[in-house]
């Protein structure tokens, strides 16, 4: 975040860069800034797997997919919860997965917005019509009580802050998320 696309600042290129001297986890890295362009390098010399850039921010898209995959990471957008999904059909088959925003990007904490589900689908028939490898992911608001409908709604990885790390015991939340999203505990599979 740089207090400009969205208003708080967060984790800058030099913290992911101590991050990765320390484990061998990959890295992901969502950059809800203005201008994405200019920071890439930093992120990707610093150790990023993977970098979504917001298709609101991302004046030459494809050249930017193009910059994180010659980076050697794994390319994907970030898409608003207004910006309908329509708008990525002709960047498909350059991206390696798309990142659906289910709260307004910038403040955790949030509660989820519903409609974020029906986009998930249509992003799913998109792909699936495209015949392209993406997989699509979901942040924002994902809790108990709804990560069992995003996850039959398409989605494939959720990033969940807050449920996680406001619980009093963020290994048992973690279980209780895993096993909310499976198929044969979620209500709509009864």
């Amino acid at each position: 975040m740089d207090g400009h696309f969205v208003p708080n600042l967060t984790v800058g290129a030099p913290v992911l860069a101590a991050l990765h001297r320390r484990t061998h986890l990959p890295l992901d890295v969502h950059l809800m800034v203005g201008n994405p362009d200019r920071l890439l390098d930093d992120y990707l010399a610093a150790g990023a797997a993977r970098i979504a850039v917001h298709w609101e921010a991302s004046v030459h898209l494809d050249r930017l997919l193009e910059h994180i995959r010659g980076g050697g990471a794994r390319a994907g957008v970030a898409v608003n919860p207004a910006t309908p999904v329509e708008l990525l059909a002709d960047a498909l088959p350059r991206l390696d997965y798309v990142l659906l925003m289910s709260v307004n990007p910038g403040f955790s904490g949030q509660k989820f917005l519903p409609h974020a589900l029906d986009k998930a689908r249509r992003l799913g028939a998109m792909i699936r019509q495209s015949g392209a490898a993406v997989e699509i992911a979901m942040d924002g608001g994902i809790d108990r009580g709804n990560i069992g409908r995003v996850v039959a709604a398409g989605v494939e990885v959720c990033v969940v802050g807050s449920a996680i790390f406001g619980a009093a015991d963020p290994v048992a939340m973690m279980a209780e998320l895993r096993h909310q999203a499976r198929p044969e505990t979620r209500p709509e599979s009864k």
